[in-house]
């Protein structure tokens, strides 16, 4: 007989630019996703049947995350007792050392709990880095961390003014990108939050002769469709450096105050 399986839920961060996006891919493209690399990981547990990670946010292509999350579940050979947390993690990350991929935490949860569907809220960040006219201007330690439109600087009451557009229960259409799951998702979904705020760079204070400044745009919701976050980090830009005119047309091809 063997053991009956264990839950867990952990949180892990990554660095996207070499991965085709968080989720599995066939492992026989030449990019493949951190879920890939996460079970291929685990399988050094010795489990009793493959273990299958199941992610609560989806990113893309070299799309990083500070702190993501995914629960699995773990059968263990008869007479062996379920992994500890702390031992879970450091196997774990043992078998990723090569990887820019880490383990921060790991729990152990009820057999009812799911990562994707009982999560609260998600929250994405988008680095914007304001003084650069051309992309090879990005400070080297910034690359692919940021996004420099050029354009001047920002005109952050009018990006506020946008994020109060985003706010709420909306239909989203326009804000999406097609995918296998587009013809089965409704397109409404509510924002709760859209932070405008300065930031900074890696040791930017020693070279703040450049000019250069970092600001962060915040999103957070329970879900959001695939791609919305990169089109409304783009409406938000718009409104800064476009005729605001177009932006509004843009938001109103398919747009409804959903009552709540």
């Amino acid at each position: 007989m063997v053991s009956p399986k264990t839950r867990y839920l952990i949180f892990f961060q990554y660095f996207g630019s070499k991965y085709s996006g968080v989720m599995e891919t066939s492992t026989d493209q030449s990019v493949v996703g951190v879920q890939n690399y996460m079970e291929k990981a685990a399988q050094n547990l010795k489990p009793v049947i493959p273990i299958k990670f199941h992610i609560s946010s989806r990113t893309d292509a070299g799309v990083h995350a500070l702190c993501n999350s995914a629960h699995l579940d773990i059968q263990r050979a008869t007479g062996k007792p379920p992994f500890h947390e702390r031992e879970l993690i450091c196997s774990l990350n043992y078998h990723l050392k090569s990887e820019p991929i880490r383990i921060l935490s790991a729990y152990r949860v009820a057999s009812s709990f799911h990562a994707r569907f009982s999560a609260l809220s998600r929250t994405y960040v988008y680095r914007l880095l304001m003084g650069c006219t051309h992309h090879s201007e990005i400070p080297v330690f910034e690359r692919d961390l940021c996004w420099a439109p050029g354009g001047g600087y920002l005109n952050v009451p009018a990006m506020q003014d946008a994020a109060w557009f985003l706010l709420g229960t909306h239909d989203f259409s326009t804000f999406r990108s097609l995918n296998s799951e587009t013809p089965f998702q409704s397109p409404v979904r509510t924002i709760l939050q859209v932070d405008i705020r300065p930031s900074s760079g890696f040791l930017s204070h020693h070279y703040e002769y450049r000019g250069l400044e970092f600001w962060e745009m915040e999103f957070r919701s329970r879900s959001f469709l695939y791609r919305q976050v990169v089109s409304s980090a783009v409406f938000g830009t718009s409104f800064v450096f476009k005729d605001q005119s177009i932006v509004y047309k843009y938001w109103s091809v398919k747009h409804c105050f959903i009552p709540v």
